[in-house]
């Protein structure tokens, strides 16, 4: 017996039942609306999925613990090797939203990636040579802290776009909801997308020329003298003093009473994650460190987007597991 559905297509509303020997009405998509196709689909799912409470529930039940797993698997490799686990979270950062993105044909974001990847290949480079010249450690901090002030600056005019639209704003300046919250979402994503990479790049480029330039080493022991006018962080004079106003950069001093210049300590704290002092390791106040509030929102959001690098690297993956579990059970 042939089952027949319907949908409500322009006012007249097609059978569901089943107690029809005809065909299937059969519609030219082609000819609807983007509404009325998403109804078409929508029913169409519905009569599909219909009785098939108990395989959903166990579906949810394989979800469920296939996350709590993840995360335990992940926590603990984290813990265990904490490099193996970056470098690949990295890989995974830079490459499955490239998968996506090819395969959804988003030709703005694949241009941006191939910028981003190809300034960031060229500093990464220059941080990994040796002997490493002596402008290297502020060029690689000033590209990831422009990078950090750009995507946080993205972010927040997306999210803010997209509260507006949300409020209606957008109708005063007579642009549609879905073209003002499509530009807002994309902001966001833009903004918090290279923001977390940024970051896991800043990251391994500052460890290997602090440890390869500096007096920084990840045993906690450092590796040459520190002298009183020179930075720990990339190993070059320090010119102006802490009390003076500096024409490009200030001095930072941090409680322990060791100087650095401010794009190094900036960088190696927000930046690079590093939340102590690259001589001494004591813990840096940042509180101290940063006397204009507008910039401690920075490290919140550095926070964030070490939530966000769970979502966007893992989440997928875990995601295709749980439909190749779901595959091979033979559940739909």
């Amino acid at each position: 017996m042939a089952g027949v559905f319907g949908v409500e297509v322009d006012g007249v509303e097609h059978d569901h039942g089943l107690q029809h020997h005809d065909e299937p009405h059969q519609f030219d998509l082609s000819k609807l609306s983007p509404e009325e196709k998403w109804r078409v689909e929508h029913a169409r799912m519905h009569a599909k999925h219909k009785g098939h409470e108990a395989m959903h529930a166990e579906m949810v039940l394989i979800l469920i613990v296939t996350l709590v797993v993840a995360q335990l698997v992940l926590v603990q490799w984290k813990q265990r090797h904490p490099k193996s686990y970056n470098l690949v979270t990295l890989f995974q950062m830079w490459v499955v939203p490239l998968y996506f993105t090819t395969k959804l044909h988003w030709w703005r974001f694949l241009t941006t990636w191939f910028i981003f990847s190809v300034i960031t290949a060229y500093i990464s480079f220059r941080a990994t040579r040796k002997p490493l010249a002596c402008t290297t450690p502020r060029l690689v901090y000033k590209w990831f802290l422009l990078l950090y002030k750009i995507s946080y600056a993205t972010g927040i005019v997306g999210y803010t776009v997209v509260m507006f639209t949300l409020f209606g704003i957008n109708l005063i300046f007579r642009i549609k909801p879905e073209d003002a919250m499509d530009f807002g979402v994309s902001l966001l994503f833009y903004g918090l997308y290279y923001g977390v990479l940024g970051r896991d790049f800043a990251e391994m480029c500052a460890d290997f020329m602090a440890s390869t330039v500096g007096y920084y080493s990840a045993s906690g022991m450092p590796t040459k003298h520190l002298s009183d006018n020179i930075c720990a962080v990339c190993g070059q004079p320090i010119l102006v003093d802490v009390s003076e106003e500096g024409i490009i950069e200030n001095t930072y001093r941090l409680s322990c009473n060791h100087v650095f210049h401010e794009f190094c300590i900036r960088g190696w704290c927000i930046v690079g994650k590093k939340q102590m002092c690259p001589y001494c390791k004591e813990k840096v106040d940042l509180k101290r460190m940063f006397s204009n509030p507008w910039e401690r929102p920075h490290v919140m959001y550095g926070q964030l987007l070490d939530w966000l690098r769970y979502l966007v690297a893992w989440q997928p993956v875990i995601i295709g597991f749980v439909q190749g579990i779901n595959y091979i059970l033979g559940l739909e």
